[in-house]
């Protein structure tokens, strides 16, 4: 077992044999106790766990968490964590475990602002005013926890910036490379958080990454700067790619940044990084207790667990509970049904979609056909050279039937590929690592095929010629190659291509539900860019990661839910700013009842295959800002109503003083701007209550197409509003039909109308 260590990596305690590290999580703190006297409850909690001594107990201890939420990890046995998990007043004991968490990995804003002019009259302007009256989101405080920041960007300076907001209670967390200039205006607050990490793995290695705030990976700088980064002009990747105005989304918002997202032992960077339960429930009360408004979290676990066990749900409930806004990756593990993960109710949930930008870079083969490929490596290849199946150049017993033609590390033989470009089948490693392969074998160049199927290719920046064509256009290839003698290929250099349709279309990673664990809840909530999306890099990390690839960039290209997730934390921070007396639910409201299910040729937005995307794609639909600053009506909930939700679960003691009602509503019944209904038996009837956030007095009137196989019917059908801040509640009932599909989902919406606003949400059924 490794050891505990303390921040300047020395160990404190030896755990003994068949001991790991448990969150032991008692809810929220009570009254006003000092740090000291809740870390001594902490002590005797492990005392009377354990039966031994005070200084044996302490030892045990990895953090106490004694700012808003209540509770500690340690090292304990699982007789030791069964005894706690029995004591009235704990919540929840849940073990901490490695890899449970990873991160899910400019033109894309003004793909937003491009979109919504082209769906409404004066989209344009309305982006101008939205960014006017939100002041660029200053004085918003958006916390990232992600794997730390690169200060230097230019992304993050502060360069005529107001001083820091007065609500700021945070810190400037001093490390290696990192010093207190390194905050500024812009980055107000940096920590990090690595206690969790080394009591798994042992002491950081110094190699893999900073000790400190600091990001050596690219994540973590690449959100933050998505997010709040200033507007820096003539930005492009290597070869002038992408060239254009780099911005976030809130261009003049803070940014607190908590480093919890940390390199894997053995594994290159390339692999991803981990995040420990323990380490992330420390970043939430620190945060919460800070005074962020917004919280950007691009980062999924990799199964569900139910919601007292879950590290990220309980810190965003907490969270929630002060109103501050807590958005998260939907993951990337699409496009298979119910890989949606981030699934509380309190948390905004966000899909990827792609933008209107491409990067041709197509294949002409020697008999003149030309396929369409993508890719952001700069090269130049100016004539034909020799064309090879991997499959084919591989080195006799390096690789099985399953896994041949694949381009993984030492199986080309240099005597077949040398001065050749290559095709290599996707599968088995990661896209930049088969380049590397090509390369170390002495291709020239090499043709991927893209890993899924459809329109959607995420591209890298190779260390070599490389471009990647869709799944389809490789069998083409791969055919040419076989019906000829001494076949032969070229790469055309890649140009950046705007305006390319349909757009946006849903990224096939972007994981999908409906929700494994409430289904009577709709997840995705929303859609965002998160496909090929340019923002500041860490200049300690290369564009692709591989130990291997000496090249440094301030800028880079990355995919994923990861991209998509601070699209829509910039988006908050803007309505925040221009209405600060907004819920949490109220923001999230807002920014899905206006969301857009079109796309720029004003058809259904589809799935990468073209098909029709469903609410189980993108929930309400794709983000559209400008309108979520004036949605009309929004649904609010409160922290009370997420008790009486949890109540369904048995998860009745996050609040001892809460009592659940004798009667506990449906999970359906949840407040919530979409309606799901899982295994509708009969007719069911939910309730919904809005509230009237645009015109003193308005009109408002429901449509709604109903799922196919169901009938709706809403009452009442108007609703009319005298002030601003009413409250109007109506029925929804949804009746099963002969011929509905059985247990499979159907979709529809309904709508509130008063002529100006358009308050939309989607409806989910099955039978049972």
């Amino acid at each position: 077992m490794k050891a505990i260590l303390d921040k300047k990596g020395k160990p404190h305690q030896k755990a003994a044999p068949g001991r790991q590290v448990y969150i032991v999580y008692i809810g929220e703190h009570r009254g006003g106790k000092m740090s000291s006297e809740i870390e001594d409850d902490h002590h005797s909690y492990l005392q009377l766990a354990k039966n031994r001594s005070k200084l044996e107990a302490k030892a045990s201890l990895v953090y106490s968490y004694k700012n808003i939420i209540n509770g500690f990890s340690a090292w304990l046995t699982p007789h030791e964590a069964a005894k706690l998990s029995e004591m009235e007043e704990v919540v929840s004991v849940f073990k901490s475990r490695p890899r449970k968490y990873s991160l899910q990995t400019t033109r894309s804003w003004d793909f937003v602002n491009l979109l919504e002019s082209e769906q409404h009259l004066n989209g344009t302007k309305e982006e101008e005013e939205l960014l006017q009256k939100a002041n660029g989101g200053e004085d918003v405080i958006v916390g990232v926890l992600d794997s730390g920041v690169w200060p230097e960007s230019q992304s993050f300076s502060d360069e005529g910036m107001g001083p820091i907001p007065p609500s700021w209670k945070g810190t400037c967390e001093l490390g290696d490379d990192f010093e207190a200039s390194n905050c500024n205006r812009k980055i107000i607050g940096a920590r990090y958080y690595l206690k969790g990490y080394e009591a798994y793995y042992g002491p950081l290695n110094n190699t893999q990454d900073y000790r400190s705030p600091r990001d050596k990976d690219g994540h973590g700088t690449h959100t933050a700067s998505t997010i709040g980064g200033r507007r820096v002009p003539d930005i492009s990747l290597m070869g002038g790619f992408a060239n254009g105005t780099a911005t976030g989304g809130a261009p003049l918002a803070r940014l607190a940044i908590y480093k919890v997202c940390w390199p894997i032992p053995g594994q290159p960077k390339v692999a991803g990084n981990t995040c420990f339960d323990e380490d992330m429930l420390a970043a939430f009360d620190d945060a919460i207790a800070d005074g962020v408004d917004v919280l950007s979290i691009s980062i999924m676990p990799f199964s569900l667990a139910p919601y007292e066990k879950d590290g990220i749900a309980i810190g965003a409930l907490h969270a929630v509970k002060r109103n501050v806004v807590v958005v998260c990756s939907a993951g990337n593990t699409g496009p298979g049904p119910s890989t949606v993960r981030n699934v509380a109710p309190w948390i905004l949930t966000v899909g990827a979609s792609s933008i209107d930008r491409v990067f041709s870079s197509p294949v002409l083969l020697g008999n003149g056909q030309k396929i369409e490929g993508q890719t952001v490596t700069p090269f130049k290849l100016d004539k034909m050279y020799p064309l090879v199946y991997a499959g084919n150049s591989e080195i006799p017993g390096t690789t099985t039937n399953d896994k041949t033609g694949l381009c993984l590390h030492g199986t080309l033989s240099p005597a077949l590929v040398e001065g050749k470009i290559v095709v290599c089948l996707s599968g088995y490693s990661f896209n930049v690592e088969k380049g590397l392969e090509v390369k170390r074998a002495g291709g020239i160049g090499f043709v991927l095929q893209n890993p899924v199927n459809g329109i959607g290719i995420s591209v890298d920046d190779h260390v070599l010629p490389g471009t990647a064509v869709f799944s389809d256009d490789s069998v083409t290839i791969l055919d040419y190659i076989g019906a000829s003698n001494s076949p032969t290929a070229m790469l055309i250099p890649p140009e950046t291509v705007l305006g390319s349709r349909p757009a946006p279309f849903m990224a096939a990673f972007s994981s999908m539900g409906p929700n494994g664990l409430q289904p009577n809840i709709l997840k995705p909530d929303i859609a965002a860019p998160g496909l090929n999306i340019l923002a500041a890099w860490s200049e300690a990390s290369s564009p692709t990661k591989l130990p291997e690839d000496d090249r440094v960039v301030k800028y880079n290209i990355d995919s994923g839910t990861s991209m998509s997730c601070p699209h829509v934390a910039a988006a908050a921070a803007l309505i925040k700013a221009i209405h600060p007396d907004w819920s949490s639910a109220a923001i999230r409201s807002a920014l899905m009842t206006t969301a857009e299910t079109n796309n720029n040729v004003y058809a259904p937005i589809t799935d990468a295959m073209g098909n029709p995307a469903t609410p189980f794609h993108y929930g309400s639909g794709h983000f559209q800002p400008a309108k979520a600053v004036d949605p009309g009506l929004v649904y609010d909930a409160t922290y009370n109503d997420y008790l009486v939700f949890l109540c369904n679960t048995g998860a009745t003691k996050f609040d001892p003083s809460f009592q659940c009602p004798g009667r506990i509503p449906s999970p359906s019944d949840l407040n919530y701007p979409s309606l799901a209904i899982a295994g509708l038996q009969g007719t069911v009837t939910v309730n919904r209550t809005v509230t009237n956030v645009g015109c003193t007095r308005s009109v408002y009137t429901s449509t709604f197409v109903p799922p196919a196989g169901y009938s709706v019917e809403i009452s009442p059908l108007v609703l009319e509003f005298s002030y601003a801040g009413e409250k109007k509640s109506f029925n929804v009932t949804v009746n099963t039909e002969s011929g509905s599909a059985g247990n499979e989902y159907s979709f529809g919406w309904y709508m509130w109308s008063d002529g100006i606003h358009r308050v939309r949400s989607p409806i989910v059924v099955s039978s049972a």
